[in-house]
């Protein structure tokens, strides 16, 4: 990843601080997604709400918070949950590149930061553990426990928190990451019982295709744990019928969340392919599935919805300070919701 902003991020300091030390929930906007959803689960192969209703969560990833937290600020949060009807803040903490294992006292309390603003607008926070290199996510089992167990300790009373345990394994079997998963998920149930959790699959969380294997491995070998989605990413100029067809076909049978996805090539960069782009889309609405865009950035590169340098200002509602892949992105995330209530 880039490291426009490592500069800014230095200087960047965390979002009102006091927020940090508050355990219990905090009221939700009335009619807020998160308000209306409340706790979520899996029924079936659905994400389902309060109401045991099957929903659809759409918003948007930050870019690592170690490079670009000056993206993560009051107003372009409430620019997102206002002005983009965003349902859902991915938190995207890397672990290695500059990332948690520097300093991960700094960064758990820019993630307690986060989930707080994210409540305080009535949006869902989830929660990505960004392990990317290496591959395996059992390098980091130690730090996920530690870091998971503060997070779930201190925000188990809140209704809106989705834990994302491990971002893209890579070059790894999934009996490994299933293995990871089995280990890390008690310690989260262990302090919040009733939560939603979500697990990356092999080959950069494409269950496997991505790394020559076959998706069915994630199929017929779950993780041995309740309440548990799958992860899938794609970026549309990238992965075409292939990987369009793999999702439709496992979102069939195991419980999928798109947390990750662009319009762009693999690398988040190159130009956009808003054809295919749509015909993901079109799947995933026609399926229930969630999804969250990357990212919530004003990278140079095409997948950071901002232009360069926007961040640095205070105005980020409307589509003047836009890419084009943030203005395709804000319109679909603004079109109305459906929340089947009871």
């Amino acid at each position: 990843m880039a490291r426009l902003g490592t500069v800014l991020a230095l200087a960047a300091t965390l979002l009102l601080p006091g927020a940090l030390v508050a355990p219990q929930a905090s009221a939700m906007p009335a009619g807020s997604p998160a308000e209306v959803n409340g706790q979520l689960r899996v029924c079936g192969v659905k994400l389902c709400n309060k109401h045991g209703k099957p929903i659809q969560l759409r918003g948007m990833s930050t870019h690592g918070i170690q490079w670009y937290s000056q993206c993560v600020k009051t107003q372009s949060l409430d620019a997102l949950a206002n002005d983009w009807k965003a349902d859902v803040l991915r938190i995207s903490i890397y672990i290695q590149e500059g990332g948690y294992e520097t300093n991960p006292r700094k960064f758990t309390d820019m993630v307690h930061g986060y989930i707080e603003e994210a409540t305080k607008r009535g949006m869902y926070a989830l929660v990505d553990w960004h392990q990317l290199t290496p591959g395996d996510p059992n390098h980091n089992t130690s730090r996920a426990k530690t870091f998971f167990k503060e997070i779930a300790a201190r925000h188990k009373n809140k209704t809106n928190i989705i834990y994302d345990i491990a971002n893209e394994p890579n070059g790894v079997s999934w009996s490994r990451v299933k293995s990871y998963a089995e280990q890390v998920i008690p310690v989260i149930r262990a302090e919040d019982p009733d939560s939603l959790v979500l697990v990356g699959t092999h080959g950069w969380s494409t269950f496997g295709l991505s790394d020559g294997k076959n998706p069915q491995e994630v199929v017929n070998n779950k993780v041995n744990a309740s309440n548990v989605m799958y992860t899938f990413h794609f970026y549309a100029a990238s992965h075409g019928s292939e990987y369009l067809n793999t999702l439709s076909r496992v979102a069939d049978q195991v419980p999928v969340f798109v947390t990750e996805f662009g319009t762009q090539e693999a690398s988040g960069d190159g130009g956009n392919d808003f054809t295919q782009a749509q015909r993901y889309l079109d799947l995933l609405s026609a399926k229930k599935i969630s999804w969250v865009n990357w990212n919530f950035s004003d990278d140079e590169r095409s997948g950071a919805v901002f232009k360069p340098g926007a961040c640095s200002g205070t105005s980020f509602t409307g589509t003047s300070k836009l890419k084009p892949a943030g203005v395709w992105i804000r319109d679909r995330i603004r079109t109305a919701d459906n929340f089947p209530t009871g």
